[in-house]
This record gives structure tokens, sequence and C-alpha cells, in this order.
């Protein structure tokens, strides 16, 4: 399956490997008591969200446009058509987004 054809990409993705844009997701988040935390504010290991954009052929967990949760520390990034997006193996992953059961569906869900 060569994903990047499909997503307009100028690449193909080998074995288990994932192209994951994070172009979309908020950098500044809020806490329960509505206090800004700026993407810049440190606290311990933090996961982030991202995109899958192309997948390799051996992946099977993951399909093309899933919202996925992974350590931004373990990974590498590539820039290409001037934007910028990461490379990592499907076992890096720490979970995929689910939509809500049911036919109104109001957000992601893990």
């Amino acid at each position: 399956m060569s994903a990047g054809a499909s997503t307009g990409l100028p690449i193909r993705m080998l074995h288990d490997r994932l192209l994951i844009s994070t172009e979309n997701e908020p950098g500044e988040r809020t806490s329960g008591g509505g206090i800004l935390i700026p993407a810049t504010a440190s606290v311990g290991k933090r996961l982030a969200w991202g995109s899958v954009v192309a997948i390799g052929s051996h992946v099977r967990q993951v399909a093309l446009g899933d919202r996925v949760l992974f350590d931004p520390e373990d990974r590498a990034e590539v820039e290409m058509g001037s934007r910028t997006y990461l490379l990592l193996r499907e076992r890096d992953l720490h979970a995929v987004a689910s939509e809500p059961e049911g036919s109104d569906p109001t957000g992601l869900y893990l």
C-alpha cells in the first residue's frame, strides 16, 4: 500500500513506519480551573497527539487519518514542502483515539 500517493506526499513509507502531522493540534492547554497553560510549560513527561498522514506496508493497527498519542521525545523530524512531520514506528505509539459509539459523535474519547 502506497500511502504517500494517496495523500499527495512525495514519499512512500517502509515497513512499520508512520508519518505524523501535529499541525492542527492545540499548543496551549487550559487547566480544569480555567488557567491557560502555554505550550512551552514543562510539566514532567507529557505525551502529544498527532494525525497519521502516511503509513508503511507492515502497519497493522493504525490507518490514515487516525489521531494517535505518542511521546514527543521519541521521534525523528522530516521536512517536506515547508511542513514538518514526525517519523515514528508503530510500536512507539501509546494509543489511537476512537470515536464514541452511537449516531451522534460529539468528539474523540479514549
